[in-house]
């Protein structure tokens, strides 16, 4: 068979080559001059806007879609299995050469194609190959898996992979709808690239393009509105999400208050919850988290809450959600909430705490002062119980700080964050404006017992370890962590991982509990996941044990009493 290459430029293929291209080189700037061409070359707008989504790493523009496409590895995992007749250790194989299942897709390919080529049996091929792939169809395939829920949608949504994959004309098509789909495209082009390459095809200056993306918070959107003179129209609008302004990190009070020129300062209490943007306009609510994902449909009694603030017309509150019933939850709680459809009457009661208003009636407020931003928003009536402000108050040492931190910890909150009172509201970034204070709670002394290969720069080493704690005789799994190590550190525990192997099951290995580790955690909550019926909240690990044997990790016992001893627990 003879691979007809495609010079449409609406087509995926193109896509698809040009990412190729991109990877290949180390040199930024010719990734930006490969990328702008290719974006000049798309002439129609929606094209425009979901190469440069996908290219961003996302598979729809924020905001503009409800679900996602919910498409995991082992759906993946199965439909490629299917299209390219491979066993699990085949396929596993593949994975374990790369890292990331769409690259070892591709291999996978390319590797059939040219067996059924040499052995004169095209039906491989010829299954594959039908009929070429523009963005737009691969666009409403993917529109059609986030629609896929509720009772079959497994088996849809293999139908509609197995249709995609179908009809690709190139093995890099492939790769490419696996990745945009697992949101891990690895190709060297971080977001600030892309930017920079969007304002060299539209003849745009990259502040411009770079304050738009951060306000509006759609790479794509803002491609559009660059090739169409129309940038100024990036604007702070309800019901559309943006970035939000995030908080530095600060070890103890006294280095923090010495962060702030400007005393005295905000200081509010740190919550375990999702960071949630409240969109009202005209009646209509939407709800955004932190990763801009609409989640208003989790939480149909803050969307039917909000519709009771009478005072403003439109506005953009900026809070967290919590689990809360006249106390703080169990963040697990939460969680549950999210991987629910239908609400019941079990689930965990919420509240929602604001502490910044963003826009107010056709007005945004980013530019304004914390201190002004907060006495408008203290002037709205928010409804009990499901909403609320935060803890706010002024604070003028370092003292005051350490006070107030460990108030918040005995009501069972994570800490604090703390905001200069002056400070504008800046989208998406990172600064000494907000510094948060917040203490690890306890560490454990664990062994490894299984571990599993890392992906992207990861691909080949073993760099994610699942650990376990002493009861009596056995020993029981209380969670996994992939951080904290360099790495010289990993490459050396490949090779010891390795050696103590007893079951080599592909990407995953379980091993002799022999390594030892101090690992740190934010909490402890109860988990069916786990034999031992808990799992550590945000496991990290602080270092490698080899001054310790596996007689010497901590008990099953210790973890209740940690968990027994929080403020918060399930």
């Amino acid at each position: 068979m003879t691979t007809v290459y495609e010079d449409s430029a609406d087509s995926f293929q193109k896509f698809s080559l040009t990412c190729d291209r991109i990877k290949a080189t180390p040199s930024k700037l010719e990734k930006i001059r490969i990328l702008s061409e290719y974006l000049v070359g798309l002439k129609d707008d929606k094209d425009l806007k979901i190469a440069v989504t996908f290219l961003s790493g996302r598979v729809f523009p924020p905001g503009e879609v409800e679900q996602e496409t919910n498409v995991g590895y082992s759906t993946l995992w199965i439909v490629i299995s299917k299209i390219t007749n491979s066993k699990d250790t085949e396929l596993s194989r593949y994975y374990r050469k790369y890292g990331d299942l769409g690259s070892a897709l591709e291999d996978l390919i390319s590797e059939k194609i040219t067996k059924a080529k040499n052995s004169g049996q095209l039906q491989f091929s010829q299954t594959l190959f039908q009929k070429s792939l523009t963005m737009s169809h691969v666009y409403n395939c993917f529109l059609d898996l986030s629609k896929s829920t509720g009772s079959g949608s497994q088996s849809r949504k293999q139908q509609i992979l197995s249709g995609l994959f179908s009809n690709i004309t190139v093995p890099s098509e492939a790769k490419y709808i696996v990745k945009v789909l697992t949101n891990e495209m690895r190709i060297g082009l971080v977001e600030g690239l892309v930017e920079e390459s969007v304002a060299r095809a539209f003849s745009k200056t990259l502040p411009e393009v770079r304050m738009a993306n951060l306000i509006v918070a759609n790479s794509g959107m803002v491609a559009v509105l660059a090739r169409n003179g129309k940038l100024s129209e990036a604007k702070l609008l309800p019901l559309r999400p943006t970035n939000y302004m995030l908080a530095d990190t600060a070890e103890t009070a006294e280095s923090l208050f010495l962060k702030f020129k400007n005393s005295p300062m905000y200081s509010e209490y740190k919550y375990d919850g999702i960071r949630a943007q409240v969109h009202v306009d005209s009646g209509q609510v939407k709800i955004f988290s932190r990763n801009l994902a609409d989640i208003t449909s989790f939480f149909p009694e803050l969307e039917a809450g909000t519709k009771m603030i009478r005072e403003k017309n439109s506005f953009i509150l900026d809070g967290e959600i919590i689990a809360y019933r006249g106390k703080p939850l169990s963040f697990q709680l939460l969680q549950r909430r999210l991987r629910k459809i239908s609400r019941s009457n079990n689930d965990a009661p919420i509240k929602y705490l604001a502490f910044d208003l963003l826009y107010s009636n056709g007005s945004a407020l980013i530019q304004e002062a914390l201190g002004d931003r907060v006495q408008a928003l203290r002037k709205l009536t928010l409804p009990e119980p499901v909403m609320g402000f935060s803890e706010q108050r002024l604070v003028s040492s370092a003292q005051e700080i350490s006070d107030m931190f460990v108030e918040s910890k005995n009501l069972g909150y994570e800490g604090l964050v703390v905001k200069d009172r002056f400070s504008p509201y800046t989208p998406g970034r990172r600064g000494s404006n907000w510094v948060k204070l917040k203490k690890e709670l306890d560490t454990l002394d664990v062994v490894i017992v299984a571990c599993e290969y890392g992906h992207g720069k990861r691909a080949g080493v073993i760099s994610d370890y699942t650990f376990a704690v002493s009861d009596g005789s056995q020993l029981k799994v209380v969670g996994k962590a992939y951080s904290g190590l360099s790495d010289e550190e990993i490459a050396n525990m490949t090779e010891i991982m390795k050696s103590l192997t007893i079951q080599d099951q592909g990407y995953r290995r379980i091993v002799k509990p022999q390594v030892v580790l101090e690992v740190a955690f934010d909490a402890i909550q109860i988990s069916n996941r786990h034999d031992s019926g808990y799992a550590l909240r945000f496991p990290r690990i602080k270092r490698i044990r080899d001054d310790k044997s596996v007689k010497e990790i901590d008990s099953l016992d210790k973890v209740k009493r940690i968990y027994e001893g929080q403020r918060v627990r399930v």
